[in-house]
């Protein structure tokens, strides 16, 4: 998983998995989620990110982590 900001636009990208999105659809207003050809979730992106998220701070919590 990969968090992308992107300044000149204030928006924040979850890259949630290497597949190619095909499909988006937004679910409220400002947040897209992106979905490749199975209809599995890949990404989300959230419009006006500064404003709606703090992004002064990146916490994890029980992130099952392997040696793979």
């Amino acid at each position: 998983m990969k968090l992308h900001y992107y300044e000149e636009t204030d928006s924040l990208y979850i890259d949630l998995s290497h597949r190619v999105s095909v499909d988006s659809r937004e679910v409220v207003p400002g947040v897209i989620l992106d979905f490749d050809e199975e209809g599995h979730l890949v990404g989300i992106d959230i419009d006006n990110a500064s404003k709606v998220l703090d992004l002064t701070k990146l916490e994890t919590e029980s992130v099952p982590i392997s040696g793979r």
